[in-house]
């Protein structure tokens, strides 16, 4: 999908440039709680020069933590993953926002940042696996057992998880972030991967009923989220107050980019949305419909911005936090463009 405009530092500007056969509910442009512009805080935040400046590092940093060598069929798998183009890297660069929310330096967290796509590129390449979701694609590409098999796929998603960890433990340089703090985030990135968290929800993706689809939403995306704004406050020595607000906030906002999305493919043609539910499980928008899918959206973004309003208190620090709540949205109504 194209987007026509960007959060920059000079006026904000509607261009909503939707395909013709695009039906995001476009009542809500006019509503207050809807609006880039409802947070003047934000109007001088260029989002995109902070994403793109972010992912240019991100990446280089990832070409260089994921080499080729022995055996090169699996680290060629898994670069093809994690260094794929288009990947929005929201992740690290939510993780980079939440630890430069305390004042740090960047480069101490990116070796978590790093760590986190990683992380995030192995469960993609599990779900997309023809015993899970069962996706031939992924952002517009071959998924990754399309191209090197259904055994390197799972060689490769399985190599990343333990590298990740390794990441994070041989490149955070310690006089800047003490190793007790690199012990909690590694206790929370597997906390998020495990039985109790992303595993779960595609356990249930798998096996659970349409009741099932709140819990679906939080632990497979809203986890991920979660899991970036805390390990970002974990880093810089939040207070633990601090990392719960980090906690709820990443969780609503992980959640907020999933019903978005609901929405944004409620146009697909009755074909295609009844092989996609007996793929992947009923979304917001089949089991509830538009309306009610766009009021759980105003109400997380509002949940997602009120755990926010304690960190107001570092100044423009934030303001990276409040652009990710309404990039969620706006990207739906073509208002913002990371490209």
């Amino acid at each position: 999908m194209a987007f026509s405009t960007v959060l920059t530092s000079g006026p904000i500007l509607y261009l909503p440039n939707k395909p013709q056969n695009f039906h995001f509910p476009t009542r809500c442009l006019s509503s207050p709680s809807l609006s880039v512009s409802s947070q003047p805080k934000l109007t001088q935040f260029d989002l995109k020069t902070y994403w793109t400046t972010l992912i240019a590092e991100i990446n280089q940093k990832l070409e260089e933590a994921i080499p080729v060598k022995y055996p090169e069929r699996i680290y060629e798998a898994m670069r093809y993953s994690v260094l794929a183009r288009g990947a929005k890297r929201a992740p690290p660069v939510m993780c980079v926002a939440a630890y430069e929310l305390f004042g740090g330096n960047r480069l101490a967290a990116f070796p978590t940042a790093c760590a986190l796509e990683m992380v995030h590129a192995a469960s993609l390449i599990h779900d997309d696996l023809p015993c899970m979701d069962d996706d031939p694609e992924r952002r517009g590409l071959p998924s990754n057992h399309k191209i090197y098999g259904v055994d390197m796929a799972i060689l490769a998603g399985d190599a990343l998880f333990p590298l990740g960890f390794r990441h994070i433990v041989s490149h955070t340089p310690t006089e800047l972030v003490p190793e007790a703090r690199l012990l909690r985030v590694i206790a929370e990135i597997a906390r998020t991967v495990g039985s109790a968290g992303m595993a779960a929800g595609q356990f249930l993706d798998l096996k659970g009923g349409p009741n099932s689809v709140d819990y679906i939403h939080e632990k497979k995306f809203g986890e991920m989220s979660e899991c970036s704004a805390v390990c970002g406050g974990l880093l810089a020595g939040a207070e633990d107050d601090e990392i719960e607000g980090l906690r709820r906030y990443g969780t609503a906002v992980g959640v907020l980019y999933e019903v978005v999305n609901d929405v944004m493919e409620a146009n697909l043609t009755e074909k295609e949305e009844t092989e996609k539910n007996q793929k992947k499980g009923k979304s917001y928008v089949s089991l509830y419909g538009v309306e009610k899918a766009m009021e759980v959206i105003e109400e997380l973004r509002t949940k997602a911005k009120n755990e926010l309003n304690g960190f107001d208190k570092y100044g423009d620090r934030v303001s990276p936090l409040y652009s990710f709540i309404d990039y969620a949205v706006d990207r739906g109504f073509n208002v913002v463009d990371l490209n």
